[in-house]
Parts: C-alpha cells; sequence; structure tokens
C-alpha cells in the first residue's frame, strides 16, 4: 500500500503493508496472567460478539492470538474481525447510513476530532475498567470517546558500523555532517515530521515546537536547506529506510520505530535515538450504534489491562499505552519501545487538535504545512 494524502495511514507511518512485516518478527507473547483471567470473568463476563475492524494478516493474527481468544476465553464474547486497511471512510459511510456494523475501529488522531464531534462515537465506560489499568494509561491517552491503541513514532536511526565509536545523540548532530559524515535520508512525503526534526537541531525545546506557526516553518525549512544536499535518497515506504541502513546506503535516517524494533531484535546493526522522535496515536473508538455496543466497552477494558497490553505491544510491534506491561516484556524489548518512560519523556507528541484547525483561507494546518513542504522540495 503506498498512500500520501493527508487522509490516510501514511499520515501516522503506518500502512497495513508495514504493520504486517513488522508483526511478523515478533510474536513471542507470554500467556495472560490468571489474575486478569479471574478479574475478566468476575467483571467482564458476557454473550454474543464484538465487531472489530483489523488491518488482517500478522497484525491481527497476533492479537487474535494473545487478546481476542484470551478475552473469548475469559469473557464468553467472541470477537469478529473486519480486516480493513483503512476506517474512517467506511465509519463515516455507516454512519450517515444509518446503519453502523462495527463496533469498535482504529482511529487516526487526524482524523478523530472531526469525528468525535460529528457524534460518531460512544464514550468509553471508564468505570468497568481496573485500578491498574487507570494508573498505567495516562489520563492524556484516556480521552472521552476513544483511548489510544497504540503510538506511531519517528525518529533518528543509524548505522552502527558507520560509526563504531559511537554515532549521532541528537537530531543537531544528524546535521552535523562534519563529526558524523555520510549520506542521509528523509521520509518524503510528511514535510511536518521534517519540520519538528529541523526545529530540534535549532536547539527549539520540544514543548514549544507545537504549533508550527509561520515563523517556525520558515525556520525550518532554513535549516532543511543545510541538510538537503546529504540527503541521497527521501525514503517513501516504511521498510525503505531500515533496508538502506542495513545496505549502508544510508548512514543515518529518520525511521519508524516500529519497522525497526523487529529488525533489530533480529540482530540488525541499527541504534535508535528518542531524542526528538515525532509521535502521533491511533485511537481505538467505540462507534455509535454499534449492535454490541455493552461488549465493546468489555473488550477496550481488557485490552488495556497490563498483560494484555505486552501482549497486543509483542504481537503488534507497536507500543500500547498502559506503562505497567513494561513488567511482562523481555527486558531486551523494553528500550526500543515508545511506551518506556525514559523514552516517552525524550519524543515530541504532535498537536493533533492545532493540525486539524482551519486557516482563514479554509485550509487546514495540516494542508498548509503539506504544502510549504511540497514547494520546498521541489525548489
Amino acid at each position: 500500500m503506498s498512500r500520501h494524502n493527508s487522509h490516510d495511514h501514511s499520515r501516522a507511518g503506518l500502512s497495513r503493508r508495514s504493520i504486517l512485516q513488522s508483526a511478523a518478527g515478533l510474536m513471542s507473547v507470554p500467556f495472560i496472567a490468571n489474575a486478569t483471567t479471574a478479574w475478566a470473568q468476575e467483571k467482564l463476563a458476557g454473550s454474543g460478539n464484538v465487531v472489530v475492524q483489523s488491518y488482517g494478516g500478522s497484525f491481527t493474527e497476533g492479537i487474535r492470538k494473545q487478546v481476542f481468544d484470551q478475552f473469548t476465553k475469559a469473557t464468553g464474547i467472541t470477537v469478529v474481525d473486519m480486516p480493513v486497511d483503512t476506517s474512517a471512510p467506511q465509519v463515516k459511510a455507516m454512519n450517515q447510513a444509518g446503519r453502523v456494523d462495527w463496533d469498535t475501529a482504529f482511529i487516526d488522531a487526524v482524523d478523530y476530532p472531526g469525528m468525535q464531534q460529528a457524534g460518531m462515537f460512544e464514550s468509553v465506560d471508564y468505570s468497568i475498567w481496573d485500578a491498574e489499568s487507570l494508573q498505567g494509561v495516562q489520563q492524556k491517552d484516556r480521552l472521552s470517546h476513544g483511548v489510544v491503541a497504540f503510538e506511531s513514532v519517528t525518529l533518528l536511526a543509524f548505522d552502527k558500523r558507520a560509526f563504531p565509536k559511537g554515532g549521532p545523540k541528537n537530531w543537531a548532530e544528524f546535521w552535523d555532517v562534519k563529526t558524523f559524515p555520510g549520506p542521509r535520508g528523509l521520509i518524503s512525503q510528511h514535510g511536518k515530521h521534517n519540520m519538528v526534526y529541523a526545529l530540534c537541531a535549532e536547539g527549539v525545546p520540544h514543548n514549544d515546537i507545537w504549533p508550527l506557526t509561520d515563523d517556525k516553518i520558515d525556520r525550518a525549512l532554513k535549516k532543511l536547506d543545510a541538510i538537503k544536499p546529504h540527503v541521497v535518497k527521501w525514503w517513501v515506504a516504511g521498510g525503505e529506510a531500515p533496508q538502506l541502513l542495513i545496505n549502508r546506503e544510508y548512514v543515518m535516517t529518520s525511521a519508524y520505530a516500529g519497522r525497526l524494533t523487529p529488525m533489530i531484535r533480529q540482530g540488525a546493526p541499527i541504534q535508535m535515538v528518542w531524542d526528538g522522535a515525532n509521535r502521533t496515536a491511533i485511537y481505538w473508538a467505540i462507534l455509535k450504534g454499534g449492535p454490541n455496543t455493552q461488549n465493546a466497552q468489555k473488550l477496550i477494558a481488557f485490552v488495556n489491562r497490563a498483560q494484555v497490553a505486552a501482549g497486543f505491544t509483542l504481537a503488534t510491534g507497536y507500543s500500547s499505552p498502559n506503562a505497567n506491561q513494561l513488567r511482562h516484556l523481555p527486558a531486551e524489548l523494553v528500550p526500543l519501545l515508545s511506551v518506556n518512560p525514559e523514552n516517552a519523556a525524550q519524543y515530541v507528541s504532535e498537536d493533533t487538535a492545532w493540525i486539524v484547525q482551519k486557516r482563514p483561507d479554509g485550509k487546514t494546518n495540516a494542508d498548509y504545512i503539506q504544502e510549504r513542504w511540497l514547494a520546498w522540495k521541489a525548489a
């Protein structure tokens, strides 16, 4: 899949193909603990079905084995998955038609505000969550009408073979071609990511990067002018960046953490750098008017238990939000995950509410940023 407009998974660094290929290397997951099973049997027991939009392939295979089947075993509720690459268009169509056939869907961060305001989602019933889940999933990830399902992070990565004495530690050193010589890579289609990196390299504090006002965009593009001659290839597909590192066509590049994780675990000589990583989220929403709303509430409560969250993360390669899951994950995996507090403290979270706002000319801030980026790139 290779979509590059502003309304699909490519903007979050995800495509069905990237998710499936990342998941393939990670499905080694512990069984759900008896305590979680007992809690679910007592608090979430039910009957019937819950219809869940998923991405198919190894992604769904992994969460079915480690989450959905465990949920069914504990509660008696059967999970029916509907494989769809991008959910928003179908959810909107079902809502307009007045017939909603799904109960839950993965919703991109840039779609969530408008769809929530349009009344397409049920409020999440946090009263059925246990105390551990409420403690482990931060308030920022527990919205009124959606919960972060997983995080998508794009960050700096380098070939350790190219820098045996240590590679770049931040984006300022990515721009330092004298100390760290060699060909670079950056993503082609997502200008906002590259602007974030440029502002980090300029020394702008992480919490001051968003919103990307005109003066910040100007500053970022000027900074990108300096590195443009050293970018030998603007990568597009999620698997390109890590493969070009392995092939020694890059010495460093931006890359999706979810694509790097399985390769590093399999021995690839790649180092992640979390300082200035760009983070966005995919939400799990319960659809208003769905056929099994209460069962959907129970599933969302179940998947946010710590050990279930660990299973989700291991099965898919993308971090679900409960930080308590780190106790249940292999030690070598923890440093590679965005849910690790040490990594989370270093990334830059996109200001989704601002991105989707409209400017005086009617364009969204996202559209304007992308126009500026494409014009710069073509110059």
